[in-house]
């Protein structure tokens, strides 16, 4: 029999170990080393002027497994990160997925070089039937992945934590059209909702998946997705606002100020939102906000927020599940952000839809761009630059000064006016091509369309780069 003391991990090495070598092809049929559970590595992820640290938390069981059953290798070439699962009889990776995370957002913010921060993070995967190791890389400048942590996980350890959790809050479905493993499965979280506000969690959560759905290609894909709910009430309607002094305790602590600024939201409370969610079969998170100050946030294969009383909520959530869902970039560059910009040269960004363009004849979406289409796009990025710096302006005054939210409403609607009618009027405004001018940058990055959700707040969707994108996701969660 074997003994229940296997779980040795390692700390911070630099090189790909021999046991993730050979890992291109992994071995067929999920039964032969998975059960139907899912297995949740929890570590710390610490950095700073000294470096960066990942050391492990715990293993615990995270309730069944909700992914597919055939699709468990990610070649989506996506994230900041990457894990792999590998099985230690065979040396092959039999599970892995990129993904992004807060900590990696917030090393590119100047916090950086003054202070230490640790946050905390998530692994979860099938549940193996024999030992595996864990190895975590990090993507490099050139695209390539180093590995910065590796640990080895027997299930049949004492220190693997085998005990369901208690659910923390009532699930409802919102839609189901077939079982978690064949379809993509979207949990919706309410938070800052007390006891008697939940009636309107569940109105919040339809009209904003209905604004999902009514956008391509999720529209055209809603088939191969089931949305549910988690209801988890709060004892003060609201949530933690640091800017205002509105502070709240909430169940997953979603915040206000991230990297302090005054519209991100997400929570940094990563223990207690993978706890409440294991509650139901989820792949993708988005939570809603209950409040009306404008706000949300999106993290790929992490989680999203939307602050659910704005004039802007159906944008606002709709935009940050793109980042959430399908890796997506923010393509705009005039407003104000946390992180550090202006540097003189920029590698290939890994997201689908921001590119470098280091080479036109390998652009990464040549395919969709229509012969005659110069590279890059021309625009008239020095008007468009004129009107956001007022509108910036204006928007700081409103701020400073404590306008309602109406106000900035009004301002937005403006703004959303005129970026509309502008941005249609140029002669490639409806081709895909390079626009200079994305991901915070104004100089040496490009998008595809002159126009898209993650460009603006204008009613246009997504452009075509991202429909792209987003339905290879929907394709590796979702199909055999």
């Amino acid at each position: 029999m074997r003994t229940r003391t296997r779980l040795v991990f390692a700390g911070l090495i630099g090189l790909v170990s021999a046991g993730a070598q050979g890992s291109a092809q992994a071995p067929s049929g999920f039964e032969r080393f998975f059960t139907a559970g899912t297995m949740r590595v929890d570590y710390f992820h610490t950095g700073g002027s000294a470096g960066e640290v990942v050391s492990l938390d715990r293993v615990v069981a995270d309730g069944p497994w909700p992914g597919s059953r055939t699709r468990l290798l990610d070649e989506t070439n996506l994230g900041k990160y990457f894990v792999e699962v590998i099985d230690r009889a065979t040396n092959r990776a039999i599970y892995s997925r990129g993904f992004a995370s807060i900590y990696g957002e917030w090393e590119t913010t100047p916090e950086i070089k003054a202070v230490s921060r640790t946050f905390h993070e998530s692994l979860r995967f099938p549940w193996p039937k024999q030992p595996v190791q864990i190895v975590l890389k990090k993507r490099q400048p050139d695209n390539s992945f180093r590995e910065i942590w590796s640990t080895l996980v027997d299930p049949e350890s004492r220190f693997v934590n085998t005990a369901t959790r208690a659910p923390m809050g009532a699930v409802r479905p919102l839609f189901e059209n077939g079982p978690p493993a064949d379809k993509v499965d979207l949990l919706v979280i309410g938070e800052g909702y007390t006891a008697v506000q939940l009636p309107k969690f569940r109105a919040d959560a339809k009209r904003l998946v209905d604004s999902l759905f009514g956008t391509e290609p999720f529209r055209s894909r809603r088939a191969d997705f089931n949305v549910r709910l988690l209801e988890l009430p709060s004892a003060e309607s609201g949530v933690n606002r640091p800017q205002v002094g509105q502070f709240r305790r909430t169940p997953v602590s979603a915040e206000y100020n991230i990297f302090d600024s005054e519209r991100y939201v997400l929570t940094l409370d990563n223990r207690a939102l993978r706890d409440a969610a294991s509650a139901a079969p989820y792949e993708f998170i988005e939570m809603l906000v209950n409040e009306q100050h404008y706000g949300g946030g999106g993290i790929f294969n992490d989680h999203a927020t939307a602050s659910v009383d704005t004039g802007f909520a159906s944008y606002v959530f709709v935009h940050e599940f793109g980042h959430h869902f399908a890796g997506l970039a923010d393509e705009y560059y005039t407003s104000d952000v946390a992180y550090e910009t202006g540097a003189a040269e920029h590698p290939e960004p890994w997201e689908p839809n921001v590119t470098a363009l280091q080479d036109p004849a390998r652009l990464k979406w040549k395919e969709l761009v229509e012969p005659g289409t110069p590279l890059p796009t021309p625009w008239d990025k020095k008007a468009f630059e004129e009107h956001s710096r007022e509108i910036q302006a204006r928007r700081r005054v409103l701020r400073a000064k404590g306008a309602p939210e109406s106000e900035m409403d009004a301002l937005f609607r403006e703004q959303q006016a005129w970026e509309t009618t502008f941005l249609r009027s140029m002669k490639d405004s409806g081709n895909v091509g390079a626009f200079e001018g994305a991901a915070y940058e104004a100089r040496g990055l490009y998008r595809p369309q002159a126009d898209c959700i993650m460009f603006t707040r204008d009613e246009v969707g997504f452009c075509r780069v991202c429909q792209r994108a987003i339905e290879r996701i929907i394709d590796l969660y979702s199909r055999p």
